[in-house]
C-alpha cells in the first residue's frame, strides 16, 4: 500500500471518527480522488475492523462515536514501523511534545510481547537516520501547544516577534490558522494586523505570545495547499513562471530521483544530462535552490531567472574576492 494511500485512509478515519457523516463524494473531493477509490478505502478499513457504516437516511458514511480501537495487538513489522518514527525518524523534524511521543513509545514498548521487543532492540541498532539541522528553540512545546489552542479556540493571540529583515522586534495581534513544519523549522500562518493579509512567522522567533480573550470569525476555513499553490516552497508571489534548467551528467541523476515540485517533468539527454522543468509561482525561493549546484546546472529560462543568478553569482564572487590577500 502506497503512502499517500495510508495517509488518505487515516484522514477517513480521523474525520469519521469526529462524528461527521461523510457522502462518498464528499471524501472522493475533499482527496482528489474517485469514488471507486473512496469505496476501496472504506472497504479498507472494515478489513481492519473499523466499524463505518453506511447511513441510508443522510446517504452518508460514519462511525460509531463509542468506537475504541482493538486492545493493542501489534505484530512487529508494525512496531518497527512506529518505533522508526520516534526513536529514529525525530532527528529528521523538530518533534513538538518530543518527551510526551517519547514517553508513550515507551508505555507501547513495555506492553509488548518479549519476542516482538527483543525483535525491534536489535534491529534499531542496524538503523541511524542523521540529524538534520533545525533552527534552535528551546520554548518550542509551550509555543506550539499554545498556538494549537489558539487555533482550536479561534482565539487571537498577541505576539511580540523578532522579524530578521527590520532587525527589530514587532508586536501585532495575529489569528492563527494552520502549524506548518519546514526547512528546519516550525511556522505558523495565520493573519496579522500588522501586515494586513495572511503571513507565515517562525515559531522560535516568537519572543513573547498571549492568548487573548478576542475570538475570530473565519468566512472560509483556511485551506494551506491553496494558500501554497504552487509556490516552490512557502511563499507564493502571485504570479507563474515556467522554469527549465539543464543539470550536467554529474548531479543530472542525483537532482531526478527527487521530486522537487509536483509539477516537475525530467528529460535526459544523450550525454547524461538532465533537461527539468517547473511551472512555479515566485523565483524568489528557488533561486537558492539552484545556487547550491553552482557550476552544475544552467538556467535555460525565463531570462528574468537566469540574470537574478548571474547578478547574485557575481556578488558572491565580489564580496570573496575582497578578502583575498592582495
Amino acid at each position: 500500500m502506497s503512502t499517500s494511500r495510508i495517509h488518505r485512509i487515516v484522514k477517513i478515519l480521523t474525520g469519521l471518527q469526529s462524528a461527521r457523516h461523510y457522502a462518498v463524494e464528499d471524501l472522493a473531493k475533499l482527496f482528489g480522488t474517485s469514488r471507486r477509490t473512496v469505496f476501496r478505502d472504506l472497504r479498507d478499513l472494515q478489513e481492519v475492523g473499523i466499524p463505518c457504516y453506511y447511513d441510508p437516511k443522510t446517504k452518508s458514511y460514519a462511525i460509531d462515536g463509542k468506537l475504541f480501537l482493538p486492545a493493542l495487538d501489534l505484530n512487529a513489522r508494525e512496531t518497527l514501523g512506529l518505533l522508526l518514527l520516534v526513536h529514529k525518524a525525530r532527528n529528521y523534524i523538530a518533534l513538538p511534545l518530543e518527551r510526551t511521543a517519547l514517553w508513550a513509545a515507551l508505555k507501547i514498548e513495555n506492553n509488548l510481547a518479549s519476542k516482538v521487543k527483543r525483535f525491534c532492540a536489535g534491529v534499531l541498532e542496524y538503523i541511524t537516520v542523521k540529524a538534520c539541522p533545525q533552527a534552535t528553540f528551546g520554548g518550542l512545546d509551550k509555543t506550539f501547544v499554545q498556538l494549537l489552542e489558539a487555533i482550536l479556540k479561534r482565539r487571537v493571540v498577541k505576539i511580540r516577534y523578532h522579524s530578521s529583515n527590520e532587525q527589530k522586534d514587532l508586536v501585532f495581534d495575529l489569528r492563527p490558522f494552520h502549524l506548518f513544519y519546514n526547512e528546519y523549522a516550525w511556522y505558523v500562518f495565520g493573519e496579522s494586523s500588522l501586515h494586513n493579509g495572511i503571513r507565515a512567522f517562525k515559531l522560535n522567533r516568537i519572543k513573547e505570545l498571549l492568548i487573548s480573550d478576542k475570538f475570530f470569525a473565519s468566512d472560509k476555513k483556511f485551506d494551506i495547499k491553496e494558500h501554497l499553490g504552487r509556490a516552490w516552497s512557502m511563499i507564493p508571489e502571485g504570479r507563474l513562471h515556467h522554469v527549465k534548467l539543464r543539470f550536467s551528467p554529474e548531479v543530472a541523476a542525483a537532482v531526478a530521483e527527487v521530486q522537487w515540485h509536483n509539477t516537475q517533468t525530467v528529460f535526459f539527454e544523450d550525454d547524461g544530462s538532465a533537461i527539468i522543468e517547473f511551472r512555479v509561482d515566485g523565483l524568489g525561493e528557488i533561486t537558492w535552490w539552484i545556487l547550491r549546484y553552482g557550476d552544475r546546472v544552467q538556467v535555460l529560462a525565463p531570462e528574468i531567472l537566469r540574470r537574478q543568478i548571474i547578478e547574485m553569482a557575481q556578488n558572491i564572487v565580489r564580496q570573496n574576492r575582497q578578502l583575498l590577500p592582495v
